[in-house]
């Protein structure tokens, strides 16, 4: 009994990991086929000893959330699912009733709440009890109204999800290494983002699943279902069933899984009469009204080949399996994401070991199970990419494998996308998509190949929805980023911890001169306020790599740098610090401003302290919260008049 005992508490241990991992950071340690087996082998124990221990993952929904956005508690819990593979158990669990049959949808479910006929809050579903509130990401959604002409209470549920074709198409504007895992991820982390307009770009759709309250009543939940059709919504596609239809309408359900463009694991069995369905209550975690069937996972024996690791452009090496081709579910596949150190590690996978695939979902190529388990495989120590470091992060209880190199050529694009930024070398006209193209065609290699693209304009003309026009204005726009301000162009670089204010400020006290940045000393970095020791020290690492030596002697040559000298004799402005607000009139724009008051000496700050010598504002009499901080501290607030009398 101890043993068994043990195994309990080791496999509860397990689960409770994987869930975190799966549903609160989008980034599993095992695959699904590993947790069902495992949550298989619990309940049986659980049988076989009459015994459920208080934290097992079979009465408990997921486990404490942790997330960085605020949190509110759900009304009610919102209990999973209980869960089949035998259309047999479908058949006995609708009996003589009638019942829906839906697709189970794989994505994000998300609570929303509508009054007065305005979309007032919508949550995640978290771990069934504590939810994360993202209402302005939700307002992003493709399809959810944001009035509908209904104006009374009503609470919905639906699942948030990224269709295969939008997916698809996001992961072909990336090379191969850098390509998100799944759409289930992609929606999850899109949904749960601090900055909404990340979520406006992922193309998230919500699907209605479930309707949890309203103003109207309704006996069927097929006839609430038509109904918020009529105010808008999108309801999950489903079909009227009963036992005798059951197994023709799951059979239909699996020949389209491979043409179904929103992200499925399964199906969901519901009785349509709502009344009798609530009447059946709930056990500790699933409610008895419905039940969820997952596909029966074909697995085939093959060999395991290799391992490639392949670089992203944030430095991350992902695991791939090559293993000797197998057709599954009427597909011929080779290779399968090993996803990261932590599942590579579980499976103990090591060349010629024999494998056990399957496609998840009936649709992405997985590794169920590797029944040799030799644990052979060297994780690599070195980049497949540039040949420097590798470590292994762990994060989140998950390891990963980076590479330790900033300037590793597969970082490449996500150096060049900052590199032409706004507060950067400011080209317009040159998106991700095209530097991925640029990168994956050779073209570009490093930064200076930029100024060289009239080599490869034939090539460059015919790339997919970019012609000639859009050829030329970004050729125009990389021109006119040959003259820069050299702290936009040390911004550019990409040195670790310099962002754009930190590179202004070393520029500054190196007198806006190249040569003085490229020769500074650790300790002349470190004195400089507001810099310090380890920033100095990644300054002085980032000037001894030899790739970036090289690549900034190159960029040298295409670049002037258009700072003016300051008049060391008239430096009036030197130890003092300005805050703008509010509209000009002598000067051309704010940056106009703060570059006249730095080639006086002078620094520029974008929020009032109490080391503000002045705030410059036209309107002194406004209620604005600077003028409001500045009174408060005694901060002297001066018009542009004033500001010009003061440096005359």
């Amino acid at each position: 009994m101890n043993e068994k005992n043990n195994r309990m508490k080791e496999l509860i241990d397990l689960l409770t990991k994987a869930s975190v991992a799966y549903y609160q950071n989008s980034e599993p340690i095992m695959t699904d086929f590993e947790y069902d087996k495992l949550y298989d082998e619990l309940v049986e124990l659980e049988k076989e000893t009459n015994m459920v221990l208080s934290n097992s993952p079979t009465i408990r929904v997921e486990p404490e959330i942790q997330s960085s956005l605020q949190t509110i508690e759900h009304p009610a819990p919102m209990l999973s699912l209980g869960k089949t593979k035998s259309v047999d158990d479908l058949v006995d669990f609708i009996g003589d009733k009638e019942g829906l049959l839906s697709w189970k949808l794989d994505g994000l479910t998300i609570v929303l709440t509508y009054e007065e006929g305005k979309l007032v809050s919508g949550v995640t579903r978290g771990n069934g009890i504590i939810g994360e509130i993202v209402t302005e990401n939700v307002k992003q959604f493709k399809n959810i109204p944001l009035t509908i002409p209904y104006k009374g209470h009503l609470v919905l549920r639906g699942e948030a999800i990224i269709k295969y074709s939008d997916f698809n198409k996001m992961n072909e504007e990336m090379d191969d290494s850098s390509q998100y895992k799944n759409p289930r991820n992609l929606c999850s982390g899109s949904v749960r983002q601090l900055d909404s307009k990340i979520t406006a770009k992922r193309n998230v759709n919500c699907i209605i699943f479930a309707l949890i309250e309203a103003d109207e009543e309704f006996k069927y939940k097929s006839e609430g279902f038509e109904w918020l059709k009529t105010l808008g919504f999108e309801t999950v596609e489903y079909y009227k069933v009963n036992s005798t239809n059951i197994p023709v309408k799951v059979l239909e359900y699996k020949a389209r899984v491979g043409s179904y463009d929103i992200p499925s694991d399964g199906l969901v069995l519901t009785f349509d009469d709502i009344e009798y369905g609530n009447s059946l209550g709930s056990t500790a975690k699933a409610p008895r009204h419905s039940i969820a069937f997952k596909w029966q996972d074909e697995t085939v024996e093959t060999t395991l080949l290799k391992v490639d690791w392949m670089a992203s452009r944030t430095g991350l090496i992902n695991p791939v399996a090559i293993f000797e081709p197998v057709e599954i579910e009427g597909t011929t596949v080779s290779r399968a994401s090993l996803h990261n150190v932590s599942i590579l590690r579980g499976l103990e996978i090591g060349i010629g070991d024999r494998v056990l695939v399957y496609k998840a979902n009936m649709i992405i190529p997985q590794i169920a199970e590797n029944i040799t388990r030799s644990n052979t495989l060297v994780i690599p120590e070195k980049c497949p990419v540039c040949g420097e470091e590798t470590k292994i992060v762990t994060n989140n209880e998950t390891h990963y494998l980076y590479c330790q190199n900033d300037f590793c050529r597969a970082k490449l694009i996500k150096r060049l996308s900052l590199f032409t930024s706004r507060n950067a070398m400011d080209i317009e006209g040159i998106s991700d998509a095209i530097l991925s193209k640029l990168i994956a065609e050779n073209i570009i290699k490093e930064y200076s190949d930029l100024y060289h693209l009239d080599n490869y304009k034939d090539k460059i003309v015919n790339f997919e929805g970019f012609g000639e026009k859009s050829y030329d204005n970004m050729v125009a726009s990389i021109e006119g980023s040959r003259k820069v301000k050299l702290a936009n162009f040390i911004y550019a670089l990409g040195i670790p911890d310099i962002g754009f204010s930190r590179a202004k400020l070393i520029c500054d006290e190196l007198d806006n001169k190249i040569d003085k940045l490229m020769n500074v000393t650790e300790e002349e970095l470190a004195s400089i306020d507001g810099i310090g020791d380890v920033i100095a020290k990644e300054w002085i690492n980032t000037f001894s790599n030899e790739q970036f030596k090289k690549e900034l002697n190159d960029l040298l040559q295409e670049v002037t740098f258009t700072d003016v000298q300051r008049d060391s004799s008239n430096l009036v402005l030197k130890g003092k610090t300005f805050v703008i607000t509010g509209s000009l009139e002598h000067y051309e724009n704010r940056d106009k401003l703060v570059e006249y008051i730095e080639s006086l000496g002078g620094k520029a700050s974008s929020s009032v302290s109490a080391k503000t010598s002045y705030l410059i504002n036209n309107d002194i009499t406004s209620s604005s919260s600077k003028n409001k901080k500045a009174k408060e501290l005694g901060v002297p607030i001066i018009t542009e008049e004033e500001f010009i009398n003061m440096v005359k």
